[in-house]
């Protein structure tokens, strides 16, 4: 154990990553709301200084340390070089935020961070102020947003693999994706292939065949085909799909998060061993109903030896 984790009590939460509108703020309130009525305190923590007029209700808020637009104007920034100023400025300034967060012990952490991709792809800030929370004990799993809409054109979720994979390897964290808004999928239009083809992301040499068909992409086929081949050799990447008003769907995301940050084996919230085998195996698993068809079975083997045993 390092030294800056002795006398840290054990933590959980997620850090909320995605591009600008895949609806991060929408989940924090809905997740907030949603571990609320099953009995857990939880403690938003708004990392995102561009946030205004936050829906949900914030437990600790960048903003009083710094803010993108001061930094817009007094700086000469633009948005993108002022998120990457305000997050090396986060990391410069963990004492502040660890003052903060100690506030809220006990609690469980979600954390709204910026939209910016390169923030999650190349830039090493937020990956740092991660790796300090685990220091402080804390065992976070990244939950990363995608619109669904980009299910409805293959080109554009080539580009969502490739940022999804790039994503989990520079982050170093435990990592869900999430496919947003699946309430308004149809709105978007035909999806090519059936949903569980996106969400397993099975065989990609299928969309490689479709993105072809189109005569834009049509030139392209070599770079879309190694593209499909790096995705498919690392096989990290898979999907839930989520809508935020649907609480059985909620309930799947909580589950698989939990799994992913050790919550379901931690001692916040007393667990018993239906609730463990569910969230380890996944939400469809039901132990009580399981021991029970097995212990029918072996009582009907029992019987069957008990009338060999009579016919002997």
């Amino acid at each position: 154990m390092s030294e800056s984790s002795k006398g840290n009590p054990l933590a959980f939460g997620q850090v909320v990553i995605g591009p600008p509108g895949s609806g991060k703020t929408t989940y924090c309130r809905g997740m907030q709301e949603f571990m609320g009525r099953i009995g857990r305190t939880v403690a938003v923590v708004n990392l995102d200084p561009a946030n205004e007029g936050m829906p949900y209700s914030c437990a600790v808020d960048i903003s009083e340390l710094i803010t993108l637009s001061d930094v817009m104007e007094n700086l000469k920034l633009g948005p993108n070089g002022g998120l990457i100023y305000c997050m090396e400025y986060l990391e410069a300034n963990f004492d502040w935020l660890q003052e903060k967060l100690a506030a809220f012990r006990g609690h469980y952490y979600l954390f709204d961070c910026p939209g910016q991709v390169e923030l999650y792809t190349h830039h090493d800030a937020l990956k740092n102020v991660f790796a300090q929370l685990a220091k402080w004990n804390f065992r976070l799993a990244a939950v990363h947003l995608v619109d669904s809409h980009y299910c409805t054109d293959p080109g554009k979720f080539i580009s969502v693999l490739c940022t999804s994979l790039s994503t989990m390897l520079h982050v170093e964290l435990p990592h869900v994706n999430v496919l947003s808004k699946m309430d308004l999928i149809e709105q978007y239009g035909k999806l090519a292939f059936n949903l569980d083809y996106y969400t397993e992301v099975l065989d990609l040499s299928y969309l490689v065949d479709h993105l072809a068909s189109d005569p834009f992409f049509r030139n392209y086929r070599r770079l879309n085909a190694k593209l499909v081949e790096v995705i498919e050799d690392y096989s990290l990447v898979s999907f839930i799909p989520l809508n935020v008003q649907d609480k059985d769907s909620m309930r799947q995301v909580m589950q698989a998060v939990d799994k992913a940050n050790g919550c379901s084996f931690g001692d916040q919230e007393h667990r018993n061993l239906e609730a463990l085998m569910s969230a380890a195996v996944g939400a469809d698993f039901h132990f009580t109903s399981t021991l029970a068809v097995q212990e029918k079975y072996v009582q009907s083997q029992d019987k069957t030896v008990e009338e060999e045993v009579m016919d002997m």
